[in-house]
Parts: C-alpha cells; sequence; structure tokens
C-alpha cells in the first residue's frame, strides 16, 4: 500500500483522478505543460501494480519512438518490472511486429523488408519508367503523396474515384506499384498499417484474440491520430476494452499530414465516453502567458473547451513589438537576446519560432552578424537547404562555368537523363584532357541543343543562361537561375514543396537586400561590374554557411518552425513575423478550417514560454524581393491588453549599417517615403465616392503605386494612387 501510495505522490486532483479511473474508456484533455507524459506513465503504473493488468495485457500507443523509450524508461524507474516485452511503441513499430507474427496470413513473406521514404521513391520512379509514364505530367513525388494518401484513407486502388484521365492514370501506378511491391515482398510505412488493418478487419481469429489480450489501449497525442490510425484502434478495441486517449484539441496541427482533430469528438461517441478529465493545471508558464494563449484559442469553434491555468503567479506581461521594416525587427531580438544573456539566461533556454522557414535567413544574418551562436532545431540553416545550394550552384556556374563541384551539383537536377554512365565518361574526359567538367562537355556536344536530353540539353541551358544573366542586376540573375534552371517547376510538382519554393522566393529577397546594403565595392568603382558584385553575394552565401552555427552541447540560440518547437519549451520565446499573410499564413484562407489550424499554430507557439513571451511584427517586409506593407496579425488583436506590454508605439526608421546588417526595406522607403507614400499605414482618409476609410496598405511602386482602403461598409478597395483623389481626415 505504501508503494501505492508513492506512486501517486505528487500528483493534482484531475491528475490523480485520470490515472485511477475505473475499467472505462476515458478521453484525457491534457493542456501545453500540464503534464500528459506524467499521466499516460502513470496510469500505466497505476495498473499493472493494482493488479489490474499484467504488463503483456496492454498496449501503449505513441507517435514518435522517442516518445515511446522516454515512456519506458519512465515506466521502468517507476516499478521493478522487464518492459522488453511491453506492446508500446509508434503505430509503424507496433503494426510491424503485429505483421512479423502473423506474416502468412498477411499475406506477406517472412522476411518482408520496409521501404523508407527514399526507398518507396525510387521503387515509384522505376515502376513509372517500365510503364512508361510521363514523370513531368506525373511526378514521382506526387504519386507518391497520392499513394500513401490513399494508404491513410483505408482505400486500395480498386476502391479510389477516378473522374479523368490523371486520376484514373493515378490510380493504375498505385495498382501497378501494389503488385510492384507484392511481388517484391516489400512494405512502405503507410502499407503496414494498412495491411495490419485489413488483417484484423478479415481474419476474425487473430482479431479476437488481440481483443482479448489488449484490455487496456492507452493513446498519446490521440489529437494527431488520422482515419485509418482510429479505425484501427476501434478494430483492437472492439466492444468491451478500454481506450485511455490523452490528447489536446487546442494543439492539432498536423492537419497537412492527414492528422483529424474530428476524430477527438468520434471517439467521445463511439466509446461512449463518461469521463472527459480536463486537466488544465499548467506547470510551465506564468499566468500572463497561459491567458493570451487561452483568450486566442476561445476564438475557435467546435472546441472540447478547457483554460490553463497555474499558481506560478501572473509573471511578466507579453511584450510586443513593431518593428519598422523586417531587418529593425531582427535587430531587437539580436538586442533583446543580448540583454537576457548578461542577466544570466543561457542561449540554449531561448527559442526564435516562425511560421515558414523561409523567414529564418534575415535572423540568421542578424546573428551571424552580431556573432550569436544559433542552432537551427529539426532543419538546415538557410544556405545549407538543398534547393538553396542548388540555385546558388546554377549562379556559381553561370559566373564560372568551370567549377567542378556547382557542376556535378545540378547536371542532372532536376533529372535529366544524365546517369552514373555518362558522368564517369566526362569525368575521364577531363582527365585525360587535364580540363574541367564544362570544357570536356563542350568538347563531346560542343554548344549543346534547345530542347535536346542529357549533357547536350545542359550545356545549351547554362549557355542561354549565362548569356541571359549579361548586363542584368543580382536578383534577376538569382530570378534566373530559380526559374530557367527548372528548379521552381520541379518542386510545383513537388507534394512537399511549398517550402523550397518560399525559399527560392526568400533567395531573390536576399539579394535584393544584398545589393541595397552598402557592402563591399560594387558600384561600379575602380571597373566593378555586376559580376562582382555576385560573385560578392556567393562568397557571403557560403560565409553564412560556414561553421557558425553552434555544434550540438554548445550554448546556442534555438531557432524554428513553430511546427518543430510543439513539445519543447524554453525560458524565453521570441515569435516573429506576426502579419496577415505570415501568420496566419495566406493559404489557410482558401483551405476548409486552415484559420482555425493557424490559430492552434499560434496557441502551441504561445505555450513554449515559461517566463517571457515577446510578439513582434514589422510594417514593411521584403518578400520575393518586393517590399510588402503588412497589418498586424488578427492573433494579436486577440490578446487583451491588460497582458501586454508594448514596447514602441511608433517605430522609427533606424539604421543598422555596423555590423554589417541589411538595409534593404529601409533603403526602399527612406527617405524618399513621405514623398511616395502620403498616407501612412492606418491613417483615416476620405474618398468622393466611398467615403470615409482606413489605409491598410501599399503594393507596387512609381506609376504603378496601388492604395489598399477598408471603408467599411463599402468593403476593401485597391485604388490606383495617381487616381485615388483621396484627402486626409
Amino acid at each position: 500500500m505504501q508503494s501505492q501510495i508513492n506512486l501517486l505522490d505528487g500528483l493534482n486532483d484531475k491528475q490523480l483522478e485520470a490515472v485511477t479511473l475505473p475499467h472505462q474508456s476515458a478521453l484525457i484533455l491534457a493542456g501545453a505543460g500540464s503534464g500528459k507524459t506524467r499521466v499516460l506513465t502513470t496510469r500505466i503504473a497505476w495498473l499493472i501494480q493494482t493488479e489490474q493488468i499484467s504488463p503483456m495485457g496492454l498496449m501503449a500507443v505513441t507517435f514518435t519512438n522517442k516518445a515511446a523509450k522516454e515512456m519506458l524508461t519512465r515506466l521502468t524507474a517507476m516499478l521493478p518490472i522487464n518492459t522488453r516485452g511491453m506492446w508500446a511503441g509508434t503505430f509503424h513499430g507496433l503494426c510491424n511486429r503485429l505483421l512479423r507474427a502473423h506474416y502468412r496470413e498477411a499475406g506477406l513473406p517472412s522476411t518482408f523488408q520496409i521501404l523508407d521514404t527514399a526507398d518507396q521513391l525510387s521503387s515509384i520512379k522505376r515502376l513509372m519508367k517500365l510503364m512508361n509514364v510521363d514523370d513531368e505530367k506525373y511526378a514521382p513525388k506526387q504519386v507518391q503523396g497520392y499513394i500513401n494518401s490513399c494508404k491513410e484513407e483505408g482505400l486500395r486502388a480498386n476502391k479510389v474515384d477516378s473522374y479523368d484521365g490523371h486520376s484514373q492514370k493515378m490510380r493504375e501506378i498505385y495498382e501497378e506499384y501494389d503488385k510492384q511491391c507484392n511481388r517484391e515482398g516489400v512494405a512502405d510505412f503507410a502499407e503496414l498499417l494498412l495491411r495490419c488493418y485489413e488483417l484484423l478487419e478479415r481474419d476474425e481469429r487473430i482479431r479476437n484474440h488481440y481483443q482479448s489480450r489488449f484490455q487496456y489501449i492507452l493513446v498519446d497525442e490521440f489529437q494527431d491520430t488520422n482515419k485509418l490510425q482510429y479505425q484501427w484502434l476501434k478494430l483492437l478495441a472492439g466492444a468491451s476494452n478500454c481506450m485511455f486517449a490523452v490528447g489536446d484539441d487546442d494543439q492539432s496541427i498536423y492537419g497537412f499530414r492527414g492528422a483529424r482533430v474530428g476524430n477527438m469528438y468520434d471517439f467521445e461517441r463511439d466509446f461512449k465516453v463518461q469521463n472527459i478529465v480536463k486537466s488544465e493545471e499548467n506547470y510551465r508558464s506564468h499566468s500572463n502567458i497561459l491567458d493570451a494563449a487561452n483568450a486566442i484559442i476561445s476564438h475557435n469553434k467546435n472546441r472540447l473547451g478547457k483554460n490553463l491555468w497555474t499558481s506560478a503567479g501572473a509573471g511578466e506581461p507579453v511584450r510586443i513589438y513593431e518593428a519598422y521594416n523586417d531587418t529593425d525587427e531582427a535587430q531587437f531580438i539580436v538586442d533583446e537576446v543580448k540583454m537576457l544573456q548578461s542577466e544570466g539566461s543561457a542561449l540554449a533556454d531561448m527559442a526564435l519560432l516562425y511560421r515558414s522557414n523561409a523567414q529564418s535567413r534575415i535572423l540568421e544574418h542578424a546573428l551571424f552578424s552580431a556573432n550569436l551562436p544559433y542552432r537551427v532545431y529539426g532543419g538546415l540553416r538557410f544556405f545549407e537547404r538543398a534547393e538553396i545550394k542548388h540555385a546558388l550552384a546554377y549562379m556559381r556556374l553561370i559566373a564560372n562555368a568551370n567549377d567542378d563541384t556547382a557542376l556535378l551539383r545540378v547536371i542532372n537536377f532536376p533529372a535529366r537523363g544524365i546517369g552514373a554512365r555518362s558522368l564517369e565518361q566526362l569525368q575521364e574526359g577531363a582527365r585525360q584532357n587535364e580540363c574541367s567538367l564544362w570544357q570536356a562537355a563542350v568538347n563531346k556536344v560542343g554548344n549543346g541543343k534547345a530542347g535536346g536530353k542529357g549533357i547536350e540539353g545542359f550545356v545549351h541551358l547554362i549557355r542561354e543562361m549565362t548569356d541571359q544573366a549579361y548586363g542584368i542586376t543580382l536578383s534577376e540573375v538569382a530570378e534566373l537561375a530559380t526559374t530557367v534552371s527548372g528548379l521552381k517547376a520541379h518542386y510545383q510538382n513537388d507534394k512537399d514543396g511549398e517550402d523550397r519554393l518560399e525559399n527560392l522566393a526568400e533567395l531573390i529577397t536576399a539579394t535584393v537586400a544584398f545589393t541595397n546594403q552598402d557592402f563591399g565595392n560594387h558600384n561600379n568603382v575602380d571597373g566593378e561590374t555586376e559580376q562582382d558584385l555576385m560573385t560578392q553575394f556567393l562568397t557571403h552565401a557560403s560565409l553564412e554557411a560556414g561553421d557558425h552555427q553552434a555544434t550540438i552541447g554548445y550554448d546556442a540560440l534555438q531557432l524554428m518552425t513553430v511546427h518543430a518547437s510543439k513539445g519543447l519549451e524554453f525560458k524565453a520565446v521570441f515569435i516573429s513575423g506576426l502579419e496577415e499573410g505570415l501568420c496566419p499564413h495566406e493559404n489557410s484562407a482558401s483551405e476548409t478550417g486552415g484559420l482555425e489550424e493557424e490559430r492552434r499554430l499560434m496557441y502551441v507557439a504561445v505555450t513554449r514560454a515559461r517566463q517571457r513571451l515577446y510578439l513582434s511584427h514589422a510594417q514593411s517586409r521584403m518578400l520575393h524581393g518586393q517590399v510588402r506593407y503588412g497589418i498586424p496579425s488578427r492573433f494579436l488583436d486577440e490578446i487583451p491588453e491588460a497582458l501586454l506590454k508594448r514596447l514602441n508605439s511608433k517605430p522609427v526608421a533606424k539604421n543598422y549599417a555596423t555590423g554589417g546588417n541589411y538595409q534593404a526595406a529601409s533603403h526602399q522607403t527612406a527617405p524618399s517615403q513621405a514623398n511616395q507614400y502620403p498616407f501612412k499605414i492606418g491613417a483615416s482618409v476620405r474618398h468622393a465616392k466611398f467615403g470615409d476609410g482606413v489605409v491598410v496598405t501599399y503594393e507596387g511602386n512609381g506609376e504603378n503605386l496601388v492604395i489598399k482602403i477598408n471603408f467599411g461598409n463599402n468593403g476593401l478597395k485597391t485604388l490606383a494612387m495617381e487616381y485615388a483623389k483621396l484627402e486626409k481626415i
């Protein structure tokens, strides 16, 4: 009895209620920082310790191997048991285990192999080649996404609807892919779950065996389950077993991966859940931060409903900074980080969050210039990302076609039919003639041929790009390197290419910023040319991609997307780029439930902070090489003013020439801003036809300058500045 009491020591009332529930299905709404992992593991330990179940009589499902390992480690610390044989792991891991035990019934060889994502893509490419399918019309990655999406919906090829020639062909490839996998005795990740589900559904004997074995099924991060995962859990649970689902509908942010927040409502109905335990006490953050998060998420509809609270006190107010431009925003963050560091805070205990990867570039530059070590969590630094390195390689070839390293990187990317054998011959020719690979290619095919395949097409492409690059600006060269090369088209056909396209657009922004920056002698001084400017930029990119990122184990500021931050916590958190179109992302407007998922993302971001939270936005930001004027994110307006500390009311242009900081936006807007933009963002104006309104944003410049004004009842209007005839009120 004493040991049982010890096991429950330190649990709050709601945690205690969840851990000691009787034999029934339950939904535990565990908010951010409320100790949900502790609840789950203590529940397992409690069931075993009170002899309600044996360690082999339950199944615990997590989403990552790391989470499964942590769960078993905690269990071992709580109870003197061997966890080795327990059914605790990820969906894929548990399905693999079950299929290994019943491979015959599942129609698999005993030695079936698992295809990872890269292997699956290679297999699809090989099949499409055998089927003579045009890989430009049917991009292999798109086909891969289609096949996996169908499987996650629980659909084989014969059950998939097709309405036109394109969808019929996709279904045909899926069908042939299935046949190929069966012949070869392999299964991809999505197949593991689908095959396992089909086995349990089809074979009553096996289904009854596992239903009688697993009387308790415990699921972590339940809000992230997809349709098939939920159906699989329902099959295993049957009519009498108990499902203990732990999750938070307010943290469901993986809709793009198939996660279905509706599973939580279905679970409540399907399992006739009597107990919804709301674990709302937060052990991470001060109440000002939690109240801000609660206020934001309260604007979402159809929530299961909970409000985080803490006994830790109000803490510091949420700080809001309105920057003049994105450079000013980055510099503000750097200054605050330095201040916190001087006060004794470790860099590793601070995080800088952003909505999309492309936003990291200007932040990285500011940190690099300030000599602050940083680490990009769950991703690569801007100039190390594959798509950026590809684009830079094309720029390097425009500057110097004899650059063998750059040539080898992109000679067959995007794919143009140059195989290993062709490259070997090219390298042999270069060695024999003691010349560069480019010269060897020219020796072989001359000037190449427009529309040609293989090396002929590549040589023609580089010559064409070099010709087009003569006499144009650095940003236009970057545009050339991302479009004419075929990179943009390649990633547009990629299921997961959106981030990569944003990064390529940000590269153009980087070149504009670099050009506007007073960096080196590139203004045709002493005969220097734009070509020299490009060389300087390429050198700059190489330096920023160098060794500045801190190695693991060293104190460093953490940079990451909001998605990557889930499950983490930091003493101080900076959330940057809080403008409409960035956060919430502009794509959310066209997606069903998109805005609500964006709000859940904001909720996740805010609840990462323990003590101090900074929210920043900029009046102007350079995107895709052009200055854009934005309005603050609606999420900022959803936070009660009493929780906020506004660090500035009227941002002013600052000169950050020292330290090599970009001055792109300030160069674009000052000193002629007053003449070019006669009305400030937020200014009240009057129009003869539409009445009184408020200036929202500007687009374009010069004769093409347009102004967007919200005229209230008359709606949002876009007017040509030249003809608007506006009157300031």
